[in-house]
């Protein structure tokens, strides 16, 4: 018999629950069947069957394109949380008054379409865009630079950009979190700025960097708009195949079976990237 606690526990978390299993679940569950189905164009065949994941894991073209996407995404995470720390760190330890107003600026780039965004980075990066029309008028160069737009780098750019916000944030409210009186402690016992910041700050503020690293690997290695409009055939990633196969191909079960094995990875890499900084970080030395 359930008690009344339990029954009000239960009417607390029952529309939690069903939204996360009708909104999250459902559609999880959806992929994972279709994966192991076989469609030719618009016939689609229920039986059960692996053809699916040897194609993806089988053909050179998908796994060159997941393994860009995977190098474009560790640089786009390192470029961000690396360039991230630092205004995270100033703006936690060196801003005194108006904190407020400086997070407010982080989050204006928010304020604007993300597709907006990168149509920016598109006039920008452009053969006669502002840079290349800006690097002529100085008399740097005669011709416009071709290597700006349509390739890995446009797309790394553009990313790190769109992402920013997202690890500037984390790492800073884990630095906020830092006692002082440890780095007090520690200049008194006669350590200097490095190693107070090397055994003290970093250790203390792994669990931002890792939340800002998941935060901007997951979602970049899935991104397709971006790639799409400023990568070319040198930039394009592994989603941009799984749309053309749930769009122009027609054929959803390997799509489902690319988009699946995208994800097992990005897991495994994701859970090695936590468990690091679960084993090296919030600790001081």
């Amino acid at each position: 018999m359930l008690t009344g606690e339990r029954r009000q526990g239960l009417a607390l978390i029952s529309p939690t629950l069903l939204y996360s299993l009708l909104m999250l679940a459902a559609p999880l569950i959806m992929v994972l069947t279709f994966s192991f189905w076989t469609q030719n164009y618009l016939e689609l065949d229920t039986t059960l069957t692996l053809d699916n994941y040897r194609e993806a894991w089988s053909k050179p073209i998908y796994s060159t394109l997941i393994f860009r996407s995977l190098k474009i995404s560790l640089i786009v995470t390192l470029v961000t949380v690396v360039l991230a720390f630092p205004i995270a760190y100033y703006l936690s330890f060196h801003v005194k008054q108006r904190k407020a107003l400086w997070l407010f600026l982080i989050t204006v780039p928010f304020w604007t379409s993300y597709l907006l965004r990168v149509f920016l980075w598109k006039v920008i990066l452009g053969y006669n865009g502002v840079l290349n029309t800006a690097l002529k008028g100085l008399g740097i160069i005669e011709e416009p630079l071709t290597f700006l737009l349509y390739n890995a780098n446009a797309v790394v750019l553009t990313l790190a950009h769109a992402w920013a916000p997202f690890a500037i944030l984390p790492i800073f409210v884990a630095l906020e979190k830092i006692d002082r009186s440890l780095l007090e402690a520690a200049e008194d016992l006669g350590d200097g700025p490095v190693r107070r910041f090397f055994r003290i700050t970093l250790p203390l503020a792994m669990p931002g960097v890792v939340a800002s690293t998941l935060i901007v690997l997951i979602p970049t290695v899935g991104d397709f708009i971006t790639p799409k409009l400023v990568g070319g055939t040198d930039g394009l990633m592994i989603a941009n195949m799984i749309q053309i196969q749930f769009g122009k191909a027609n054929n959803a079960p390997l799509g489902a079976a690319l988009a699946l094995s995208s994800m097992l990875i990005v897991a495994s890499i994701s859970a090695v990237i936590f468990l690091l900084g679960k084993r090296f970080g919030g600790k001081v030395q």
